[in-house]
Order: C-alpha cells, then structure tokens, then sequence
C-alpha cells in the first residue's frame, strides 16, 4: 500500500496551500470582505476566482478541455483539503456545494449538448447552480424514491411540473437547477431529473430559509412550482433514472463534503495550536497540561482517521468503483471529526474561542450541520449494515 501523493498531485496542493497562504486568508481576515451572510463578497470573490484561473488552479475536478485541471479523485481530496484551510477557499476554485456535485453529475450524465449549454457556465463561474430535491414533509428526504410528490406530467414534447421543494441550497443566486421529481408509479424507476433555467415560468422562490448559519451563497429556500414546463430535450438522463442521477451525484458530493470538512477540522487546531501554547495557567503553559495534549492528541488523530477513510474511498472511485460504503463510513466518520476539533479549539480558547475574534464559533456552526447534509449520519450507518448483513465478515476484506 503506498499512500505517497504523485509528483504532480503534491505540486498542485503546495501550489492551492500557497494560494490561500498569500490570497486568500488575507481576505478572510477582513470582514469588510464578507457578505450579509457571512460568506465572501461577490466583488471579493470575482478578483480571486479570476488569480486563481491565471494560477492554474481552477475547478480542479473538471477535465482540462472543459477549463479545468483533470484531477482524479485522490487529487481532489488531496487539493481539497488544502484550500478548505480558508473557509472561503472552495468557492474561490470552483470547488464548493452544490456547484461542485452539479458539475461532476453533468459532466458524468448530459449529453454533449446538455453539457455545452448547462455544465460549461458553470464551470467557467459564469453561472452558479442548485440541486432541487429535498420537500417539506411528508416529502422526500433521505427517501425520494419512496416519498417523493413533486410530479413531472409529460405532455406532448414537455414536462409540466407541480409541486413544492426545501431547503434548496444556493437557490436564490443560481441561474441553472436540476430537478428531480416524479413521472410514474413504477416501484423503482419512478423519477426523472431535469434541467431548468431561472428565468423559465412556472416557479418561484417562497423564502430564504433562515439557519444556524454560515451560508452557502443563494441561502436554502423553498421553492413551489405551478406549471414549470421543462422541454423533453433538458431531461437529464432516461425517463425513470432520476434517483441513479441522484446517487452519481450524491456519491461524490458527500466525499468531496469530507474532503472540504477535514481542511477545516485541521484548521480549527491550527487556530487552537498557538494560544495553548502561549497561554498559561496553574503555573505553566496550557500545552503542557496533560489534560490539553489528550484533549489535542485525539482530535489530531481522529482528523488523520478521517483521512485514511476519505483517501481508501477517493483510490476506489480512481478505480472504477462506487465505493458506497467506504463512503458512507468516511461520511459519518469526518462529521464527526469535524465536530470534535472545533468543539475542543473553543474549549482550549476558552471565552476567545467562543467569541467572533476568531473563526471557531463559524467553523462551529457551521459544523453542525455536517451530520445532516447529502443524507444524516443515522442513515449512513443503516448503509453500512446491508452492507455488513449481506457479506459477512468480506466487510472487511483487503482489496476491493
């Protein structure tokens, strides 16, 4: 087993950590740069994504006749990781949700027409996107096959849709959604996704939905649609593979979460490292305590845990693979982990932790909703169970 990253892998994240180093965190730490919602200014934004092009660093997961740099998926998670050091860093490369899932799904899924019209704004950041899936209940969530009522009628040579979704991430900025509603009563291949337009009738925005925050740029709204009529040359995929368009999509957006998640779980204790190293108490250094070295010694190793799990998946996927429950088990795994490192920065920083003098309590935030987003952690562990009751001890074989 050999977990050294190539030559040209390595160069590239040195190139994205010096990026961020000398562009990007200098940014951050000016919250005059910040928008309403706590994410980088479009104007700050735009200046950025536009170095990063000329660096050669943009949209590194998309292939390189497309504008991108044609990594594979250990790449990604190597880069990915490095520039989520910044919590401003994946959208300055074209890398953030739901963007990122959207490209790789279209890239995976459309025709050559669809992706000349749909995929390549996107990836050039003329356009941003939203994945259009989630409904209030008892729609669907972690079950759209089953729970599904959002409906496409086929009416001649269009789709007129009905229905009501939540929690649409980056809606109320994107220009190009996929919607995946259903259009028939078929036990399994009862839903088709779609493409659409912002500017199409037939739709509207209800609200921003208010969170915990920070956000996503576009917020999470709730959409309703009456009539939206969608033509049948932007269905996405065969009539009926709207969940397999759901599952391409979501088998990498849920690695690629954990990828990013680890970029901050490392940095919450490079925020931690030198206040308890400089901060004493009781007579000594805080990083002297042998309460704190446990408290730093577990975060450190569950984050290079998490690692291990999100590299195994990212080599498999390289190889062919769906890798399902390797990355249902690094979902669950790097939620976690992201929690544990920020909830122990703030506690080792104490009041200042808590405080907005320094990132943790947005990172903290921010973390809570890693056990929720692209399936709950609950529902993951339900995965690895088939998994583990249909193969029996092969669960754990070498070599998959």
């Amino acid at each position: 087993m050999d977990f050294s990253l190539s030559p040209e892998i390595e160069d590239f994240r040195k190139r994205v950590g010096a990026f961020v180093a000398e562009k990007i965190l200098p940014v951050e730490a000016d919250r005059g740069q910040w928008d309403a919602h706590e994410n980088i200014s479009d104007t700050a934004l735009a200046k950025l994504r536009n170095d990063a092009k000329k660096a050669g660093l943009w949209a590194p997961q998309m292939p390189k006749a497309l504008g991108g740099q044609g990594l594979s998926t250990v790449g990604m998670a190597a880069a990915y990781e490095e520039m989520n050091r910044s919590i401003f860093g994946p959208a300055v490369f074209n890398c953030a949700a739901p963007d990122d899932g959207n490209m790789i799904l279209l890239l995976k899924a459309a025709t050559e027409a669809q992706k000349d019209r749909w995929l390549r704004p996107i990836v050039e950041g003329r356009a941003r996107s939203a994945f259009v899936m989630t409904e209030p209940h008892p729609g669907s969530g972690s079950d759209p096959g089953g729970m599904m009522l959002t409906r496409a009628e086929k009416k001649g040579e269009r789709w007129v849709v009905e229905g009501r979704k939540w929690f649409i991430t980056g809606a109320e900025t994107a220009e190009i959604f996929i919607l995946v509603a259903r259009t028939s009563i078929d036990a399994r291949k009862n839903l088709t996704a779609f493409l659409f337009h912002r500017d199409r009738p037939g739709w509207r925005i209800v609200r921003r939905i208010p969170i915990m925050g920070p956000e996503e740029h576009g917020g999470h709204c709730e959409l309703e649609f009456d009539g939206l009529e969608i033509p049948d040359a932007d269905r996405l995929m065969n009539g009926g593979d709207g969940l397999k368009a759901t599952q391409i999509r979501l088998g990498i957006a849920r690695l690629t979460h954990c990828m990013r998640w680890l970029g901050l779980a490392k940095r919450a204790l490079e925020i931690a490292q030198p206040y308890v190293e400089e901060r004493a108490a009781f007579g000594q250094k805080l990083s002297l305590h042998e309460g704190v070295q446990w408290m730093l010694g577990e975060s450190a190793m569950a984050i290079q845990t998490g690692r291990l799990l999100v590299m195994h998946a990212a080599w498999l996927m390289d190889r062919g693979e769906r890798a399902s429950a390797e990355v249902s088990m690094a979902k669950i795994a790097v939620a976690d982990v992201l929690h544990q490192a920020v909830d122990t920065a703030i506690q080792l920083c104490g009041a200042r932790g808590y405080s907005k003098d320094t990132l943790l309590e947005w990172i903290y935030r921010y973390a809570r909703q890693a056990r929720l987003v692209d399936g709950a952690s609950e529902v993951h562990k339900m995965v690895l169970a088939r998994f583990f009751l249909d193969q029996g001890r092969d669960f754990w074989r070498w070599g998959k």
